[in-house]
């Protein structure tokens, strides 16, 4: 089969090439599918460059995200062979989503939504998950709260937009640029901050006629974090979620005590099978009530991978982007 394959570390265009290579065999509790798309996500720029934790030894396939047919099961799974699936791939084994069939662990594995097309699938789950798990189990926010999302125009910030919005909160969506901000807008944000226009915090607060924000969804990090904090009304939690800037937010104990306000931590890791079976549940039912979809930047050719993980490491990129399979 077909599979792009880094041979080092370095920058994606330098270190990734196609190559013929076996199929590879799944081994217990794993499946094997035909990928029909997979997502592309920033892990798999830093694993291209070497610096994410769970990269593989080189040569690898990379490729977090893929929706398709399952081709083969191994020893102790009970998905049948012909299923329509979405799944979470066996990356750190060096079989990525970025091939004509990758590897997957069962209890990574689900049903795609019903109604998502190929692209919409494949970047639907990691971001949604995480949305879920940052605003609803973690996050407690309720219809009508104030939600900021930072990196609104990401994939995983386009997902707590679209999932905020069908919770219920008034949704202020922060980005940088015109056209960010427009594509926040056709999110269905209810507001959209430019942080290229000036401090955050101030212009938060002026949104909410002075009350402040109940919670910010922050996969950002950083200054604009540390900035957006500041207009946290009473109670209200900053949910940390990821560090694109390069840095967490660092919010002083003190301003935390002083506003009665909270750092909470979210990760979408180690999560129990029963859990992430709920929230399949919950957000399929989403989807099938028309109240979130899997809306997707951009669609890229399978020979496109390298550009595209070079768009999304110079942060050139729009929305969710998704790889077609061969």
């Amino acid at each position: 089969m077909r599979a792009w394959r880094v041979s080092g570390p370095g920058e994606p265009g330098d270190v990734l090439g196609l190559a013929e290579v076996e199929l590879p065999e799944p081994g217990p509790g794993q499946i094997r599918m035909r990928v029909a798309a997979a997502g592309i996500g920033l892990p798999d720029v830093l694993m291209c460059r070497g610096s994410y934790p769970l990269t593989p030894a080189v040569p690898f396939t990379p490729g977090q995200e893929a929706v398709g047919v399952v081709t083969a099961v191994g020893e102790g799974v009970d998905i049948a062979v012909g299923a329509e699936v979405m799944a979470v791939t066996a990356f750190p084994t060096g079989h990525g989503a970025f091939a004509e069939e990758c590897l997957a662990y069962a209890g990574s594995t689900f049903a795609r939504p019903p109604g998502l097309d190929d692209a919409a699938a494949a970047g639907f789950w990691i971001p949604h998950l995480t949305g879920w798990l940052g605003l609803v189990t973690r996050g407690q926010v309720a219809p009508g709260e104030w939600l900021v999302v930072l990196g609104a125009a990401g994939g995983t910030g386009m997902a707590a937009v679209q999932l905020g919005r069908a919770l219920g909160a008034r949704v202020i969506a922060v980005a940088g640029g015109s056209e960010r901000t427009r594509f926040c807008r056709e999110l269905g944000a209810d507001a959209v901050v430019d942080h290229r226009e000036g401090p955050l915090a101030p212009a938060l607060r002026e949104l909410t006629g002075g009350r402040g924000v109940d919670a910010i969804y922050d996969p950002v990090g950083g200054t604009a974090a540390e900035d957006a904090a500041g207009a946290l009304a009473r109670g209200g939690r900053l949910l940390a979620v990821g560090f694109a800037s390069g840095a967490w937010a660092e919010v002083p104990t003190a301003r935390l005590v002083m506003a009665n306000t909270s750092v909470v931590g979210v990760y979408a890791g180690g999560i129990p099978r029963h859990e992430l079976d709920f929230v399949h549940e919950q957000l399929c039912g989403l989807v099938t009530e028309g109240k979130l979809g899997g809306a997707v930047g951009s669609v890229r050719r399978f020979e496109e991978l390298p550009d595209a993980l070079e768009q999304l490491g110079d942060r050139r990129v729009v929305g969710k982007h998704v790889l077609r399979g061969v």
